[in-house]
C-alpha cells in the first residue's frame, strides 16, 4: 500500500472515532437534560423561604428564654469583675566578680562571707508573679466598693487590681480572708456607683435548676456559660474547705474562681470556686460555694477583718453502718461526738462523748460536715438546742456557743478521752490483719498529748475494758467512759498477744 493511501485510511479511522465520541457525548447530555427536574439548576440564596415552617409557639418560648438569659447577663455582668493579683517576693541575688576565692569567702569588703552562692550577698531583687481570678461587687458604702472573691485568688498578693466590665481598672486592697471557707474580701474606691450583685437563697437551690456562671475564665473577661445544677451538698473541696458545694455542669475554668453562679432570676446563689478535672480544663464538674455560706462572712470581714466562727468544742465523725449498729442508731442521719474539749461549751451544756447529734435548732443534721457549718455560723453568746440520741434515748441539750479560737481548738491536751475507736468488722479485720477471733474495739488513733495518749494507748490496740468493765461495743464503751462515779480512768487493752491495763488517769 502506498504511503498516501495509508494516511487516508488512518485519517478516515480517526474521523470516525471522533464522530462516534461526539454522538455519544450528545446523547448523554440529552439524556441528562431530559431526566432533570425543572428549576433544579437554579442557585439557592439565604433569603429564600424555608421549606419547613417553624411552629410559632415553640419559637415564642425559645425567644422568651433567650430574653431571660440576656437580662440575666446584663444584670450580672456589671457586678462581676476581674481580680488581678501580683505577688512580690524579694530575694538576694549573689554577686561574683570572677575571683575564685570570692565564691567561698566573699570579697574583701566583707560582703557575702562564706555564703557559698557566688561570693557576695549581692543586691536585693524583686520577683513578681501574677494571677487572675474573678469577684463580685457585693456592697457599696459611699465611694468604697467591696468585692467578694476566693481566698485562694487573693492568696498572699502584694498588689490587687480590680478590672470592671468596661475594662477600667482600680487599685484595691485586702479587707479580710478566711481559709476554712476559702473566702476573701477586697475593696476599691470610685466616684462612680457600680452595680451591686443581688443575693439569692442558696438553700432553695434544687438539682435541675438553671445555673449561669459568670466570670473571667483564662483571662477572657465577662464570660457567661449556662448549665444546670447537677447536685447540692457536695463536700471534700480542696485544702480542707468546709463548704457544702453546689455542683454544676455550666462551664467553669481557671479564672472563674470568685465569679458568680446565678439562678434564672439573676440572683447570685453561689461563688464559683473549683473544678474536678484530670486535664485542668472544664469537664462539666464545677463547684460553687453556696452564697448563704458567705453572707455573714462579708459582715465579719468589714467589721473585724476575719470570719468569726461559733465553737461547740467537740470532735465529730460520721457514723458508718457498723458504728451506727453499735450505737443503736441504724438508719438515722447525724454526727457522732467522738471527743470533747474539757471546759468547752459542749461540756458546760451537758453534752457527752458518744452523743449522736441529729438536729440543731430543729434543723435536721445529715452528716458531720453540715453540722460543722451550722455550728460555725452561730454567733458567740447565742444559745442553740442540740437534739441527740444517748444510750438509745432522745433528748435536747441547750448550749451557749462561744467564739472559736484556733489555739484553743488545737489544744489536744484538753481533748477527752483522745481516742478514736471502731468496731471490728470483716473489712477492718482484713485491713488491720486481725485474728479471726479478735474482739473489742480497734484503736484507729490515740491523739497526741490527750488523756488516752498519756495513759499509754496506742494505735492498733484493741480496747476490751474500761475501769474494770468489759466492753463489747461502742455503747458499752461510752456508757463506762461517762460513768463519773469512778474518779480515775483506765483501759484494758490487747496489744499483739498481750493483755494489759493502761496507766490510770485522774479525771
Amino acid at each position: 500500500m502506498k504511503l498516501n493511501e495509508r494516511l487516508s485510511s488512518r485519517s478516515f479511522f480517526i474521523f470516525n472515532l471522533v464522530l462516534l465520541g461526539a454522538i455519544f457525548g450528545f446523547s448523554l447530555a440529552f439524556l441528562s437534560f431530559s431526566c432533570s427536574t425543572p428549576g433544579a439548576n437554579k442557585t439557592a440564596h439565604a433569603e429564600a423561604a424555608p421549606i419547613v415552617a417553624l411552629p410559632q409557639d415553640a419559637i415564642s418560648v425559645a425567644e422568651s428564654l433567650q430574653t431571660a438569659f440576656r437580662s440575666i447577663a446584663d444584670r450580672t455582668l456589671a457586678a462581676v469583675v476581674e481580680v488581678k493579683v501580683t505577688e512580690i517576693k524579694k530575694q538576694q541575688v549573689p554577686q561574683f566578680n570572677g575571683i575564685p576565692w570570692e565564691y567561698f569567702f566573699g570579697n574583701p569588703d566583707g560582703q557575702g562571707q562564706g555564703d557559698g552562692n557566688g561570693g557576695g550577698s549581692g543586691n536585693e531583687r524583686e520577683f513578681r508573679s501574677q494571677g487572675l481570678g474573678s469577684g463580685m461587687i457585693v456592697r457599696r458604702d459611699g465611694k468604697t466598693h467591696y468585692v467578694l472573691t476566693n481566698d485562694h485568688v487573693v492568696g498572699t498578693a502584694s498588689e490587687i487590681v480590680i478590672a470592671v466590665n468596661d475594662g477600667r481598672e482600680f487599685p484595691a486592697k485586702l479587707v479580710g480572708k478566711d481559709t476554712r471557707k476559702d473566702l476573701g474580701l477586697v475593696s476599691f474606691e470610685s466616684d462612680e456607683a457600680f452595680p451591686v450583685a443581688v443575693f439569692g437563697d442558696s438553700d432553695a437551690v434544687r438539682v435541675g435548676d438553671w445555673a449561669i456562671a459568670v466570670g473571667s475564665p483564662l483571662g477572657l473577661v465577662s464570660s457567661v456559660t449556662m448549665g444546670i445544677v447537677s447536685a447540692v451538698g457536695r463536700t471534700g473541696g480542696p485544702a480542707g474547705n468546709i463548704n457544702d458545694f453546689i455542683q454544676t455542669d455550666a462551664s467553669i475554668n481557671q479564672g472563674n474562681s470568685g465569679g458568680a453562679l446565678v439562678n434564672i432570676k439573676g440572683e447570685v446563689v453561689g461563688m464559683n470556686t473549683w473544678i474536678a478535672s484530670s486535664t485542668g480544663g472544664s469537664v462539666g464538674l464545677g463547684f460553687a460555694i453556696p452564697i448563704n455560706n458567705a453572707k455573714q462572712a462579708v459582715n465579719d470581714f468589714i467589721t473585724s477583718g476575719a470570719v468569726k466562727y461559733g465553737w461547740l468544742g467537740v470532735s465529730l465523725i460520721d457514723a458508718d453502718k457498723n458504728v451506727a449498729k453499735d450505737l443503736g442508731v441504724e438508719g438515722r442521719k447525724g454526727a457522732l461526738v467522738s471527743q470533747m474539749f474539757l471546759g468547752s461549751p459542749a461540756e458546760k451544756g451537758g453534752m457527752l462523748p458518744g452523743d449522736f447529734i441529729v438536729a440543731l435548732d430543729g434543723k435536721a443534721v445529715k452528716d458531720r460536715n453540715q453540722l460543722v457549718l451550722l455550728v460555725g455560723d452561730l454567733r458567740a453568746g447565742q444559745k442553740a438546742v442540740f437534739s441527740i440520741v444517748r444510750n438509745g434515748s432522745a433528748k435536747d441539750i441547750e448550749v451557749r456557743i462561744e467564739e472559736r479560737k484556733d489555739d484553743v481548738a488545737a489544744e489536744n491536751a484538753k481533748l477527752w478521752p483522745g481516742i478514736i475507736l471502731m468496731p471490728i468488722s470483716d473489712e477492718l479485720r482484713t485491713a488491720a490483719k486481725l485474728a479471726d477471733g479478735a474482739k473489742g474495739l480497734y484503736v484507729v488513733e490515740a491523739i497526741a498529748k490527750s488523756a488516752a495518749s498519756t495513759m499509754g494507748v496506742q494505735s492498733g490496740d484493741l480496747v476490751v475494758g474500761v475501769n474494770g468493765k468489759a466492753v463489747n461495743n461502742l455503747s458499752d464503751f461510752f456508757a463506762a467512759l461517762n460513768d463519773k462515779s469512778n474518779k480515775e480512768l483506765w483501759f484494758e487493752v490487747i496489744r499483739g498477744d498481750a493483755k494489759m491495763e493502761t496507766m490510770r488517769y485522774k479525771r
